[in-house]
């Protein structure tokens, strides 16, 4: 069977893009008028063969009656507005991880001294969503029991969800036990990295509660997803995944409320996450908000080799900015005053 993607393309920024939408040359990526494109790839897949092809927005109806249809139905999705991103160009999604063993800062913060620290340093930053975890899940990291879990966060998110109600609360976890008391703590995202296959019992938990909720994307589970991973193409088998997902979700009260992160290093290697990151406006034709996670990845190290530092800001932040471009807003860090000021400098470069 033939299936197509569609992917936005060749961008136009700043005062140009805004007059280029107002003339009617350009459409409004995520319904932004600071970046807007006038270009679409599409790709189109049977079985395990892919080719994709670029066409001028205007030469759309010059396409098949099936091709044009697919096209306009996602611009239509690719141009619409993201809730999420009410009044905010873009949002940081600080880490934190309540964990001895974290791949990048396992340790560090797994006391509610230094947890609640970090905290207060994170939103002195200006930080938009704070991520707590109670699990390493790095490549090799061992599961550890529901109750030692919660054990770990549970007084971090009970104490500042109370102190910061303006700020945005996510709960990094597998588990149901953790999910459910977040939930009644009225915490604003699930992240979970197995999209709620881990705990049978999670998928019915979040259903119909007012949170959002994440689909990420992995392959293999920690302890098994960088033994060979293998696609028979990575971008468009997660591009199918994501619509699996989604699905399950169709008659969710508030199925509206999802966030798509393809999972950077998360059952891929390096050409798997180079070619992610390249494409990743494909994602924008779901019609939900893109959040990325590179902060200090493996991939860095990859690519810098002998110039690879510890915390791999130069790496992150040059892997942020790029998908930035390509309208992902969201993005999930460690270094967050970094992140910030890099952002802030480009936008206002690019806007004037």
């Amino acid at each position: 069977m033939k299936k197509y993607y569609t992917r936005p393309c060749n961008f136009f920024y700043g005062s140009y893009s805004r007059l280029l939408v107002k003339k009617k040359k350009t459409l409004p990526l995520c319904g932004d008028n600071n970046i807007s494109f006038n270009k679409v790839e599409i790709f189109t897949r049977v079985k395990k063969k892919v080719n994709s092809k670029i066409f001028n927005i205007k030469d759309i109806k010059k396409l098949s009656l099936i091709l044009k249809k697919k096209i306009f139905k996602d611009l239509k999705k690719i141009s619409s507005k993201r809730d999420f991103f009410i009044k905010k160009r873009h949002v940081l999604m600080g880490v934190l991880n309540i964990t001895p063993d974290s791949f990048s800062d396992g340790g560090k913060f797994n006391t509610f001294k230094r947890a609640s620290a970090r905290i207060e340093k994170m939103y002195k930053a200006g930080v938009d969503i704070i991520d707590i975890g109670g699990e390493s899940t790095r490549p090799g990291s061992k599961i550890i029991s529901q109750k030692n879990e919660l054990k770990r966060v549970k007084k971090v998110i009970e104490k500042f969800k109370i102190k910061y109600p303006k700020t945005l609360f996510s709960i990094d976890t597998r588990k149901s036990l953790v999910m459910n008391y977040s939930i009644k703590k009225k915490v604003d995202i699930i992240n979970d990295i197995s999209c709620f296959k881990f705990d049978p019992k999670s998928l019915s938990l979040i259903k119909n509660k007012n949170l959002w909720k994440i689909i990420h994307h992995m392959q293999g589970t920690p302890q098994t997803m960088q033994i060979n991973p293998h696609y028979n193409n990575v971008l468009l088998d997660i591009y199918d995944f994501f619509e699996r997902q989604i699905k399950k979700f169709k008659t969710d009260k508030y199925n509206k409320k999802i966030i798509l992160d393809p999972g950077i290093g998360f059952g891929k290697n390096l050409k798997h996450n180079l070619m992610i990151l390249n494409k990743i406006s494909l994602f924008h034709s779901l019609g939900f908000p893109i959040l990325i996670g590179t902060s200090r990845k493996r991939f860095i190290n990859q690519i810098s080799g002998k110039y690879d530092t510890e915390e791999r800001i130069g790496g992150t932040l040059s892997s942020i900015i790029f998908s930035f471009s390509q309208g992902v807003k969201i993005f999930r860090v460690h270094n967050i005053e970094e992140v910030k000021q890099g952002l802030l400098v480009y936008e206002t470069i690019l806007n004037k």
